[in-house]
């Protein structure tokens, strides 16, 4: 864990200084994809020793296959080689480390290069094998036309700003950031120059880096505050059990869930930065025409901490990981699109049981919520008042859902969910 935060920090000065000096009016394309890439092998080896050479065998095995396979079948491929290896390593993760013992090991990266492996086998299955007929609007904006360079391929795979804690990004996004197209791309899409301005700006992302790291930095104190005092196992304690009346468990329950998200802020909002200060992560201009850095943001704690419905509250919760099982799962399944995407991110996790009971329970809450929702919400939009009320009422449900479906995803193993459950 050390590592993993010494090397997060690094990567936050390596990112400035790769931005300042090796800018793509200073550096060709070529080299900023090169140094990307090795440093952030350097940052694998350091962080992870030997069990990186997991990450560099799963790279160079989708790259033969996106290289040897045949169009129609290379998304297909690419999904089984990089979820089989995953899950295998996953199995094995638990002979080498101890059972329930959170490590930082190196499954995180290794998630993180599955999700960007199938992300661009999928948009390269879309961009030359399919029609544009046959595309979504988003599928089209993001399909990939030409196979990557095996330059290109490592650098949007290792390279230093997401190699430790990600977050998985589209590939021509990074393409347009590493050859400098990436902030006035954005801009067009938002007609930046009907605005009545006569050129592009050239957005810093200092301000949105230094929000962030204040965000990282309460996140850090209230996980070595709450999360030691206050950890998931006491509610599932026998005194506990007995003797707290059944509401105030409930109010617990909440505490505790809140205590165990603190560490989550923490490495996401420091990925976000670390992206930001490459000058990664631009996404346009906001309703109030201020400049947004959150195009590859995993969470809004706002909407997460206000969330008044189940959708609402995972839709802002891992960000980019609910939008690589949107795009890889959710818009190709051909049946329970809704089940499939819950199953494949329960497998994509882990193999602990806590997984399972958490996204088996959560297709069920999903679907509830969502009839709920549909055949409810509309008869508390007759007045404000009404409205409050359904707000605050669903606020508690949603939050205590969250709660029940969550606390095997932190306990991980049968016994204890059973005890909870019961």
């Amino acid at each position: 864990q050390i590592n993993f935060v010494a090397c997060q920090l690094f990567a936050l000065l390596a990112a400035f200084w790769f931005r300042i000096y090796l800018g793509p009016s200073h550096a060709s394309s070529a080299v900023r994809h090169a140094f990307a890439t090795l440093f952030g092998i350097y940052f694998a080896v350091f962080c992870f020793g030997w069990y990186s050479i997991h990450l560099f065998v799963l790279v160079m095995m989708n790259y033969g296959i996106m290289n040897m396979a045949s169009i129609p079948n290379i998304h297909r491929y690419s999904f089984v080689v990089a979820m089989g290896y995953l899950t295998l390593c996953h199995i094995s993760r638990i002979y080498i480390f101890h059972y329930g013992i959170l490590t930082t090991d190196f499954s995180g990266p290794l998630m993180i290069i599955t999700q960007k492996i199938t992300t661009l086998a999928c948009q390269l299955h879309d961009g030359i094998g399919r029609q544009a007929e046959e595309l979504t609007a988003e599928q089209n904006r993001l399909a990939v036309k030409t196979r990557p360079s095996l330059l290109e391929y490592l650098s949007y795979l290792l390279n230093f700003m997401s190699i430790i804690a990600g977050p998985c990004s589209n590939y021509k996004d990074y393409i347009a950031f590493i050859e400098g197209r990436h902030v006035h791309m954005k801009l067009l899409e938002v007609n930046w120059k009907q605005k009545g301005y006569d050129r592009l700006p050239d957005p810093s992302p200092t301000g949105a880096v230094m929000y962030k790291l204040c965000i990282t930095l309460v996140s850090l104190i209230l996980f070595l505050t709450l999360t030691k005092n206050f950890p998931m196992a006491y509610i599932i304690d026998n005194e506990f059990l007995d003797k707290t009346p059944f509401l105030s468990r409930l109010a617990y329950l909440y505490v505790v869930t809140q205590a165990a998200k603190p560490k989550y802020y923490f490495a996401w909002t420091l990925a976000d930065a670390v992206n930001n200060a490459a000058g990664y992560g631009f996404s346009g201009v906001d309703e109030k025409g201020t400049f947004r850095w959150d195009l590859l943001s995993n969470l809004n704690i706002w909407n997460i901490e206000t969330a008044t419905s189940f959708k609402m509250y995972i839709e802002n919760w891992n960000i980019q990981t609910a939008a690589w099982l949107k795009r890889v799962c959710y818009d190709r399944a051909p049946w329970y699109p809704t089940a499939l995407t819950f199953i494949l991110s329960a497998l994509w996790h882990g193999i602990y049981p806590g997984y399972y009971f958490t996204f088996l329970t959560g297709i069920l809450i999903t679907l509830a919520a969502r009839a709920i929702r549909n055949n409810c919400r509309h008869y508390f939009l007759s007045s404000v008042p009404l409205k409050i009320a359904y707000d605050v009422v669903t606020w508690v449900v949603t939050q205590l859902a969250v709660c029940y479906t969550v606390a095997p995803f932190v306990m991980l193993a049968v016994e204890p969910t059973i005890k909870f459950y019961k």
